[in-house]
């Protein structure tokens, strides 16, 4: 509850100065205690409550400065006490305002006839104001951030005057420290909000162009692979015209025995055996490496029959695993059939083997590594079935420290080794994306991981 300095009817003083001057402290000291904890729009709010009691006037407003639609500044009012409560936010043009001259950063201070004064102030006509002081809210840089103002719909005499303007002066300087506070933490937030989007986007582009290099490093292996049956092909095919030309020799002489004949034949037959298979061979290895390369970059959704679908991504990555001395072993049902992204299941077993063979056996292999699935029905949802794929190495298994950050971006044993982190970080978006979940086993020997992924209703 405020006390009157004033008469509210003459407006001389009821209290003589040394009177007045404890009140003022008094005010003062309750509208630091107030505010003491009060942080941002909650400080001012209390604030312009405060202010109104102690000075004992109709309206508080504390206001930031902004541009308006036309290009004009104006006030976006943050706390408004008017009469007995708060009053909603409002927004309006400094033109033709005592405003204005505040954000000059100049005090305000208008006794009286403040309608008058400013004819084109349609707002102080709403208020019914009769007298203003205001006081600018400025920043450590010297920039004007906003104004502290007090309108009451009575004059304001000299005396009342002083204790307005030590009030406002004190407690404008704490809320430019806010709002300053304010305008900081938003270019902050902006600044983090910026670099975060760049970040991602950068995570993002390495996670394709791993994917990309993890491609080339296919490309690579399916062309070495693919050049020895093709080799042996073409020298099957050498071998076949050589036999062609015998073949012609000795029916183009006078005598040609039924024993020459047959041995040439058998030899043809050989030979076209030979390319047959070799050529079958390379046909497969392409074939495997298109269908993986075709899968990894579609989002397409696809019926697929898993053990024959994984083991042609095997075979694909048979060069590498080759190199590595590692055998695959498949226990997955022959007649297993699930529905899912074929791409993002592709990426995933692509990635670890890659993870295996390069992590995995340090030292080389030989080594196994068995991939099995199973369908497994939801316990609380009779309609949802799940996907269980594990997936296995015998190879140095994994320790503590690797196990608890191996999906995080960027994280590797093989810093400064070509390793870049991002392996099993692309394991564990694709199955978050794909609504499953994946974790490391604690197991020894190898390495252990198990991913579960979501099937559509319709699978059995």
């Amino acid at each position: 509850m405020s006390i009157p300095l004033f008469d509210v009817n003459s407006q001389e003083p009821l209290f003589d100065p040394e009177q007045r001057r404890t009140l003022a402290e008094a005010a003062l000291r309750s509208i630091t205690a107030s505010t003491a904890h009060a942080r941002g729009d909650d400080f001012l709010r209390i604030l312009v409550k405060d202010l109104a009691e102690a000075l004992d006037v109709h309206y508080v407003i504390a206001g930031r400065l902004v541009h308006m639609d036309d290009g004009s500044e104006g006030i976006r009012t943050l706390a408004l006490w008017g009469g007995d409560g708060y009053q909603p936010n409002i927004e309006y043009s400094l033109q033709h305002t005592p405003c204005q001259d505040v954000t000059c950063q100049s005090m305000c201070f208008h006794g009286s006839d403040i309608q008058r004064r400013f004819p084109f102030d349609s707002l102080l006509v709403d208020m019914r104001a009769e007298s203003y002081v205001g006081m600018p809210l400025i920043d450590t840089d010297g920039k004007t951030l906003g104004i502290l103002s007090a309108i009451d719909t009575r004059p304001i005499d000299e005396n009342k005057r002083l204790l307005a303007l030590l009030l406002l002066s004190i407690f404008s300087a704490r809320g430019a420290a806010e709002l300053q506070h304010q305008e900081r933490t938003q270019q902050l937030e902006e600044i983090v909000r910026v670099r975060t989007e760049s970040l991602l986007a950068a995570q993002a582009n390495l996670v394709e162009q791993e994917q990309m290099a993890a491609l080339g490093s296919l490309v690579a292996g399916v062309s070495h692979e693919v050049n020895t049956p093709i080799g042996v092909a073409l020298t099957a095919a050498s071998s076949m015209g050589s036999y062609a030309d015998q073949l012609v020799q000795l029916l183009g002489g006078a005598k040609v025995s039924r024993a020459e004949l047959i041995d040439i034949a058998e030899s043809l037959k050989g030979a076209a055996a030979l390319i047959e298979r070799n050529l079958a061979r390379a046909a497969d290895l392409i074939g495997n490496f298109k269908q993986l390369a075709v899968d990894q970059v579609s989002e397409y959704v696809a019926d697929l029959a898993l053990h024959d679908y994984v083991h042609g991504l095997v075979s694909a990555h048979s060069p590498e695993l080759r190199k590595a001395a590692l055998g695959v072993e498949l226990d997955i049902a022959p007649d297993c059939q699930v529905r899912l992204a074929a791409g993002k299941l592709s990426q995933i077993i692509s990635n670890l083997l890659m993870n295996s063979a390069r992590h995995g056996y340090p030292q080389g292999g030989p080594g196994r590594i068995t991939i099995r699935a199973r369908i497994e029905a939801d316990g609380d949802e009779a309609d949802l079935r799940w996907l269980l794929l594990e997936f296995s190495d015998d190879g140095i298994g994994l320790a503590p420290a690797v196990r608890e950050h191996m999906f995080e971006p960027f994280f590797t044993t093989k810093r400064g080794q070509g390793g870049s982190g991002l392996g099993m970080h692309i394991v564990y978006t694709i199955v978050q994306q794909l609504g499953g979940q994946v974790c490391a086993i604690d197991c020894t020997p190898g390495c252990h991981i198990q991913i579960r992924l979501p099937l559509a209703s319709t699978q059995a």
